[in-house]
């Protein structure tokens, strides 16, 4: 058979096999550059903190009424605002439920609010598709009704379980890191810094390990620097992070503040207290550890030790049963 023929004028088979290894070469490179290349994730993190400082900002500075004339943006935002969803009893602890799990942002709620109406309907139109409409499994009616129920169920319980479990993960980092940042938070008070300069410091230098509690730290520096009332920027901290470590940090602040005790000797001791705590729920996991491998051990590794250890007297009691029988 003729190649030639079907290769344009000019190239020859020698050619197009010299061609062809040059892309699968190239290709090889640039896939071993991919792998090689390292992608800092901080960079991304420090745009999108930038970006919600510049957002709060024009929200707490910019005028009022352009916010209000702007137009709504996107399907989600028309379908809330018709049924008036932000008007409800709701919104405000949705949008705090929301900032615990490190939503802020301002389509962060319409998001929220649509998912929780379009959910139940996805979720009951996809199963009642599936069992009804393509009879995909051999099920009788009543059975079909109860999964269809319980689909649209899910579906309406999907979102806040995802928040619930989102808030829980950022909790237990924050907490985790919490020590290491309250003695950076000593040191940098002892240098002389102000409380400003202290979180902002401290929140660019637990960038990379902890980027929950950085975040935290630079907006309450952030609004530190442009509310008149100072001790609302710590309620704010102690309202977003729900944890018991972090509101005594806002109350020692706050006191701080208002008293003029030593930063520094107040820190020190949140920072042990802190310490204390993350050694004492390591040490209740570990006392909870033998009562949470019962099930598994007698479920998993004795009847596999038992069939090792008594399974050839069994089997020689067996022949032996067998030879009197006979």
């Amino acid at each position: 058979m003729n190649f030639d023929a079907y290769l344009p004028a000019g190239i020859t088979p020698e050619d197009l096999i010299v061609l062809m290894s040059a892309l699968s070469a190239g290709s090889v490179a640039f896939a071993v550059w991919l792998a090689l290349l390292h992608r800092d994730p901080a960079t991304k993190r420090a745009k999108l903190i930038a970006h919600q400082r510049s957002e709060m900002r024009a929200g707490v500075v910019g005028p009022r009424r352009r916010q209000e004339r702007l137009p709504t943006i996107g399907m989600m935002r028309k379908v809330v605002d018709r049924l008036n969803l932000l008007r409800s009893g709701q919104a405000n602890k949705i949008s705090l439920k929301l900032m615990r799990a490190g939503w802020r942002s301002k389509d962060a709620i319409i998001r929220y609010l649509f998912s929780r109406l379009a959910l139940p309907f996805a979720f009951g139109g996809t199963v009642a598709f599936l069992l009804h409409g393509l009879d995909l499994y051999d099920l009788d009616t009543t059975q079909k009704l109860i999964a269809t129920l319980a689909s649209v169920i899910v579906g309406a319980y999907a979102p806040d379980i995802y928040i619930r479990n989102a808030a829980k993960k950022r909790r237990e980092k924050i907490r985790k890191s919490l020590p290491d940042a309250l003695d950076l938070m000593v040191i940098c008070a002892e240098a002389g810094l102000s409380l400003d300069a202290t979180l902002m410091r401290v929140s660019q230098e637990m960038e990379q390990a902890a980027p929950e509690l950085a975040d935290e730290f630079s907006l309450t520096g952030l609004e530190l620097g442009f509310l008149s009332d100072r001790r609302k920027a710590m309620q704010n901290l102690a309202l977003r992070v729900d944890l018991t470590s972090m509101r005594g940090v806002a109350n020692t602040l706050m006191q701080a503040e208002r008293y003029g005790t030593p930063l520094a000797q107040s820190l020190r001791v949140m920072a042990g207290e802190s310490r204390q705590e993350r050694v004492m729920k390591a040490e209740e996991k570990a006392a909870r550890l033998p009562a949470v491998m019962t099930i598994p051990m007698v479920v998993f590794i004795l009847p596999p030790l038992f069939i090792v250890l008594l399974g050839k007297a069994i089997l020689n009691t067996i022949d032996a049963f067998k030879d009197l029988a006979f």
